[in-house]
This record gives C-alpha cells, structure tokens and sequence, in this order.
C-alpha cells in the first residue's frame, strides 16, 4: 500500500514525472490529464511549467519547438479520446456513484461550464483543471460537429502548452535561479488555478444558504 501511495505522490509531482518518465511520461500524463475522466488530479498546468523550465536548462534534452508539437499532439489526441468517450458512453457517467477514480460533480461543473460558454469551453478548458479533463467528454455527449470540436481543441492546446511551456522555458534561461524555486512556482500555479474552482464553490454555497439581513 505504502509503494502504491509513493507512486501516486511522484505521479503528481510534475519535476518526477519528467526525471524518471522523460519525454514519454510527460506525453502520457498531458494525453492522461485531457482525455481520460480518471486523470482529472494530474498536473497539467504545472507540469507544462515545469517541462519548459527542465528543457532550457538541459535536463530535458529537446528542442523547445519539438516539445511544443508533441505536448500539442498528446493533448489533443486526449481530447479526441475524451470525446469519443463521451459520444459513445458519456450520458451513462451522469447515473454514476463518484469513486476514487471518479468525481460526479466535477463532471456536472465541466457541463454547467459548456452551458454558460458553448465551444469555446474547449479552448477556455484548457486553462482550467479539471474542467480540462470533463469538458472533451461533454462535447462528445452534446455531439458537438467533429471537426468543430477538433479545430477548437486544436486551437485551445497550441495556446495552453505555448503560453506555460514558453514561460517556463524563458525564466529558467534568463532568470537565474528559477530551478530552486520551482516548488513554490507550482504552488502558486496550484493556487491560481484554483481560484475559479473556489469562487464557484462560494458562490453555490452561498446561494443556497443566503445570509439573511438583520431585522
């Protein structure tokens, strides 16, 4: 149980999963984090950072370009499989009991979210934890046009991994000392992220339970 456990605490450290998986780990966990319901707690956001930062200083040995391109294909690859899923099986998982490796309600979030922003949640998704993960599903249930749904996840990766690979990639060249903070960039990415997932969360709790005035 205990190596089960230590497993799963490397999986979702974003600097071990490209020190001991390399590139192929890295592929694995972006196609995992966008197109499989049981990878919604893996580190997107902070492993694209992290990936940008390892590649300028040489632990990650490709160029920033290829890894741009193979993080754009494994997200979108995901995103179809998501949304195959989702096409084929999808409206079954709204009757589903959440488990460990599954979560109802973060599926209902992905799907409130598509309601309020249509298809450009598959480009806003990507920015999104969670969200990221459910919303290729969602579109699959909706039958979102194919080459929509493609042109739009296509879009929303090439942004997503430019941005936070390219950060990554630029601090650790031009700002010494980047690496050894790398623990505290992720919690604050972590933290920032999680903003919109608190706000709504707030927001529901307290339209349920509103404060009632004084008399």
């Amino acid at each position: 149980m205990d190596g089960i456990m230590d497993f799963l605490k490397e999986l979702v450290n974003p600097e071990s999963i490209i020190r001991y998986g390399g590139i192929y780990l890295l592929l694995f966990v972006v196609f995992a984090e966008t197109g499989l319901f049981v990878g919604f707690f893996l580190p997107g956001d902070s492993l694209l950072f992290t990936a940008g930062l390892l590649c300028s200083t040489g632990v990650l040995q490709l160029h920033p370009v290829v890894l741009i391109i193979l993080i754009i294909v494994a997200a979108v690859t995901g995103n179809m499989v998501g949304y195959s899923f989702g096409k084929k099986v999808g409206p079954l998982l709204f009757k589903r009991k959440s488990g460990f490796l599954f979560r109802q309600e973060h599926l209902v979030t992905a799907n409130e979210f598509y309601k309020k922003h249509g298809k450009k949640t598959i480009i806003l998704s990507r920015f999104l934890p969670i969200v990221r993960t459910f919303a290729p599903i969602v579109a699959g249930i909706v039958k979102l046009e194919y080459y929509k749904f493609f042109v739009y996840s296509l879009v929303g990766a090439f942004f997503w991994v430019c941005t936070l690979v390219l950060i990554g990639y630029y601090m650790g060249k031009y700002i010494p000392g980047t690496k050894e903070y790398l623990e505290y960039i992720v919690i604050f990415l972590i933290v920032i992220t999680s903003i919109p997932f608190v706000y709504n969360w707030l927001k529901k709790k307290f339209k349920k339970n509103p404060v009632k005035g004084s008399l």
